[in-house]
């Protein structure tokens, strides 16, 4: 588990060995992405294979965890009460899901999503060292399963407690979605993704 209890660390491709390995069979029972007639992959096919994740993939499954959801409706709650603009999203895996998406719609060439993955993998690593350092701090047991929200409440200022539960959800999030994207680019691309 990351440093927050409630993420698990990534490889540095965003795209772990269990999923990459593939010896024709489909051992994984993973969908396969629909191609059109030139070959292209059809973007409808794109939700059976995140649900896949979500079901199967322990490093994106863990966005339906308690804790990341907990942590999820607060930012949500947070961002509410900013007045920020905030679409209403009923779960944490829900707002994955959309993101995946939104990801792939606006970064659909291998340059740009090379780039998107590049930028989810050092938000994942400022997130997990931020979280680390706050956690070691202020002797958080992030570990033990609890409520990472009343955890929080042992660091003293409303601005340092903001952070650490912003970080706790980034690096959940960028997990998960540096995983399916990592995945799917190997799919699109032909070629593993690389830093």
């Amino acid at each position: 588990m990351g440093s927050t209890g409630i993420s698990q660390s990534t490889s540095n491709n965003g795209s772990g060995s269990d999923v990459d390995k593939d010896n024709g069979d489909s051992p994984l029972n993973l969908p396969p992405l629909q191609r059109d007639s030139e070959g292209h992959i059809d973007p409808d096919s794109v939700p059976d294979v995140i649900q896949w994740f979500l079901d199967f993939d322990q490093r994106v499954a863990i966005i339906k965890h308690r804790n990341v959801e907990e942590v999820f409706q607060w930012k949500q709650e947070q961002s509410r009460q900013a007045g920020e603009t905030v679409f209403d999203f009923k779960q944490a895996q829900d707002r994955l899901a959309i993101g995946i998406i939104q990801a792939l719609a606006e970064n659909n060439t291998e340059r740009a999503l090379h780039s998107w993955i590049s930028q989810l993998l050092n938000a994942l690593d400022s997130a997990s060292k931020a979280n680390e350092a706050t956690g070691e701090a202020y002797k958080l047991d992030l570990a033990g399963g609890g409520s990472v929200l009343k955890e929080a409440e042992k660091i003293p200022t409303a601005r340092g407690r903001r952070d650490f539960l912003i970080n706790c959800w980034l690096e959940s999030l960028c997990t998960a979605e540096a995983r399916v994207l990592g995945w799917l680019y190997k799919e699109f691309y032909g070629r593993a993704f690389a830093p």
